[in-house]
C-alpha cells in the first residue's frame, strides 16, 4: 500500500492545517553568521550573544562547584530524589542496552581473523534546553547513557537563564563540567571550540529551531545524535479505548509547543467521536491549555480507518516520535508495526512516563525520521570498530581473489600489496625491474 494511498483512505474527522514548506533562509543565514563568529571570535562571541539573545552575561561561562552545591542545596527534596530516581531507571535501562553491545573475535577462514571492538566515543556535548518548562530529564536522557558508555568528558550546555534545578541535574547525572550557553551559540562552541569551552567529538540532544540547525551546520566537524524537529504523538485505537485517556495523553504532549503534532487513528467512528469531544472538554480546564489548545487547533488529526490493516499501515505511513497502542489486544498489534520512535504498549503505558522516569531515553527521531533511525541511546556513545589479523596459514585463501580483483580493476599498486605477501620473491622481482 502506498503512502498516498494510505492517506487517501482513510476518514479524516480533523485534519493538520499544515505548515509552510518553504526553507526558512533567514534561520540558516542567521545560524550560519553565529557559528562562522564563536569560531572566529570564541568567548567574546559568546558574551555579546548571551547578551543579545539571554539578557545576562554569566561572569565565567563554566559552573563553578561552590554554583553546584548551591543549586543542589537549593533544590526542593522530593524534586531531588525524584531526579535520582529517573537517573537510575535511564541508567539501569542504559546498562541492560549497553550488555548487548558485545566484542567480536571471529575466524572466518582458517588463519583469516576478524573482530570489532566496542570504543566510547572520547568527548560528548550534551546541549541542555531551556525552553518554555525546567524539564529536569532532559540532562538525565543525554548524559547518563554517556557515563554508562564510558566517555571520558562530558560537557553539558545549558542557556544561562536555565532554573537552578538543572544545573544540580545535570551534575547528578554525571555531567564533568557544566556551561552556561545557549542556543546556536553553544552548539558553535563544543564543534569549534573557545577559551572556556573545550571542542567535543558529538553533540547530542534536543533544542529550538536554532539548536537544530546549528547541530545540521557542523555535522561532519562533530558527530551529532539527530535532527530533532517539535514533540509528536499519535495513538493507534480500536472501539475498546478510552476517550478521557486518549484525550489526556494527546494535550499532554500538546503542552510542550503550539507546532507539537498530537493526533489519533482509530477503526471506530464512536470513538473518533467521544475524543474529539473529550479533547474540548478537557482543554475547558487545562492550565496550559493556551499552549495545548493550539497545538491541537494546528497539529491535531484524527483519522477513522475502516481495518486493523489500515491502521497498522497508517501508523508505519507517519513514523511518529511516541506511538501509543489502545487496542484489545495491544500487544499483537504492536508487533505489527515498524515505523516509531518509542512504542507504547497498553494503556497503562503513557508517554508521560517515559517522558520523565520510566527509563527509556525521551530523545527520539521526529518528521518521519523512525522510518530509519530509532532514538539516542546508550549505542549513540560508542563507536563499533573492526579489526583483521591474517596469519600465515590465511593468505592464500584471500590473497589471490584480491590479486585477481586488482588486476581486474586496473589497480596494480593494490596487486602488487597483496602479491607481496603471497609471492614476495616475485614481487622483489618486479620492482627491482627483472620481471615484467
Amino acid at each position: 500500500m502506498s503512502a498516498q494511498s494510505i492517506v487517501n483512505q482513510v476518514n479524516w474527522i480533523k485534519r493538520p492545517q499544515g505548515q509552510d514548506e518553504k526553507a526558512d533562509r533567514s534561520l540558516t543565514d542567521t545560524v550560519s553568521a553565529i557559528i562562522a563568529r564563536v569560531k572566529r571570535e570564541g568567548d567574546a562571541a559568546l558574551r555579546d550573544y548571551s547578551q543579545q539573545f539571554d539578557t545576562v552575561v554569566p561572569q565565567q561561562f563554566e559552573v563553578s562547584a561552590q554554583e553546584i552545591e548551591q543549586a543542589l542545596a537549593a533544590m526542593d527534596p522530593q524534586t531531588r530524589r525524584d531526579s535520582e530516581f529517573a537517573i537510575s531507571q535511564v541508567r539501569r535501562f542504559a546498562q541492560a542496552q549497553f550488555a548487548t553491545l558485545l566484542p567480536l573475535e571471529v575466524e572466518t577462514l582458517p588463519g583469516v581473523h576478524l573482530g570489532h571492538r566496542i570504543i566510547p566515543v572520547q568527548t560528548v556535548g550534551c546541549y541542555v534546553p531551556g525552553g518554555r518548562y525546567p524539564i529536569l530529564s532532559a540532562p538525565v536522557m543525554s548524559i547518563v547513557p554517556a557515563t554508562v558508555a564510558g566517555c571520558e568528558q562530558i560537557i553539558a550546555c545549558l542557556p544561562p537563564g536555565a532554573h537552578p534545578a538543572m544545573i544540580a541535574v545535570c551534575h547528578l547525572a554525571g555531567a564533568h563540567r557544566i556551561f552556561k550557553v545557549g542556543g546556536a551559540q553553544a552548539i558553535a562552541a563544543m564543534a569549534w571550540g573557545t577559551e572556556s569551552i573545550p571542542s567535543v567529538d558529538k553533540i547530542v540532544g534536543p533544542g529550538n529551531a536554532y539548536v537544530n540547525e546549528a547541530k545540521r551546520q557542523v555535522f561532519g566537524k562533530v558527530g551529532i545524535d539527530a535532527l530533532a524537529g517539535p514533540s509528536e504523538i499519535f495513538t493507534v485505537a480500536d472501539d475498546t479505548a478510552d476517550p478521557r485517556i486518549l484525550a489526556a495523553d494527546l494535550l499532554a504532549q500538546a503542552e510542550h509547543d503550539i507546532h507539537t503534532r498530537v493526533g489519533l487513528a482509530t477503526t471506530s467512528q464512536d470513538i473518533a467521536s467521544r475524543t474529539l469531544a473529550e479533547i474540548e472538554r478537557q482543554l475547558g480546564n487545562l492550565p496550559t491549555a493556551a499552549t495545548a489548545g493550539e497545538a491541537w487547533r494546528r497539529q491535531g488529526e484524527i483519522v477513522v480507518c475502516d481495518s486493523e490493516e489500515q491502521l497498522v499501515a497508517f501508523a508505519d505511513h507517519i513514523a511518529t516520535e511516541h506511538l501509543q497502542v489502545h487496542t484489545r489486544d495491544p500487544h499483537a498489534t504492536a508487533a505489527k508495526i515498524r515505523n516509531y520512535g518509542s512504542l507504547f504498549i497498553g494503556q497503562n503505558a503513557s508517554v508521560v512516563f517515559s517522558d520523565k522516569c520510566c527509563g527509556t531515553n525521551h530523545t527520539l527521531p521526529t518528521m518521519a525520521a523512525a522510518r530509519y533511525t530509532g532514538g539516542l541511546w546508550v549505542g549513540a556513545y560508542v563507536k563499533v570498530c573492526t579489526h583483521q589479523w591474517i596469519d600465515e596459514q590465511g593468505i592464500p585463501a584471500i590473497a589471490e581473489p584480491a590479486i585477481r580483483q586488482s588486476r581486474t580493476e586496473g589497480m596494480q599498486g593494490h596487486r602488487r600489496a597483496a602479491e607481496i605477501r603471497l609471492r614476495p620473491q616475485e614481487i622483489d622481482a618486479i620492482t627491482a625491474g627483472t620481471r615484467d
